[in-house]
């Protein structure tokens, strides 16, 4: 496998990260430098472990969760995105509640779990075809750190373009994730 190769799988691979980090950003109307820092390392660092637990796992445990990864993700996904329209109706309706920030603790594990469901399996895929493991899985979590920084900067600048409804459009998108994780795997 070449380097261009790598690059493409480790560009797909980051392309969740991309849209869950703009959701979330949209929500928040703006992640500061450590919410930045901590989606980008996190969703990087969850991307190479999984890679590499993948590939160190190959062909042993591959056709024990190949039918059903996507459901775990999908579900995931639908449980933040879900959690996130629901917190929208409860300040519409005038409910008081603390905002908790989903870059941190239990969502963000939960978000960078669903987003690197994927990567376990090109892990498994590299572990099964005996291929080389660290670097492309080094890359895949560079990648990932990369495009989700990226995307984090690109989110407040859509969230100006839509106030008060980022936070509903926010969970809107983790949910369309989630259908297409569900979707292309069926």
């Amino acid at each position: 496998m070449n380097f261009f190769e790598i690059l493409a799988i480790a560009l797909a691979m980051s392309m969740d990260t991309f849209a869950v980090t703009v959701g979330l950003s949209l929500s928040l109307k703006g992640l500061t430098i450590g919410q930045s820092a901590r989606l980008a390392l996190t969703f990087g660092s969850f991307q190479f472990g999984m890679a590499m637990l993948g590939g160190l796992a190959g062909s042993r445990i591959v056709r024990h969760i190949a039918s059903y990864d996507h459901w775990v993700a999908a579900g995931l996904l639908f449980f933040v995105g879900g959690k996130m329209i629901w917190e929208f109706f409860l300040l519409r309706d005038g409910g008081e509640k603390k905002k908790n920030d989903p870059t941190w603790g239990g969502n963000l594990l939960l978000l960078a779990l669903a987003t690197s469901v994927d990567s376990l399996a090109v892990g498994l895929s590299l572990g099964t075809m005996r291929l080389a493991l660290l670097f492309p899985a080094a890359v895949i979590g560079l990648v990932t750190t990369l495009v989700t920084a990226a995307a984090s900067r690109i989110g407040p600048a859509l969230g100006r373009l839509v106030g008060r409804m980022a936070e509903l459009a926010g969970g809107a998108v983790l949910i369309l994730i989630g259908v297409r994780v569900l979707v292309t795997h069926l």
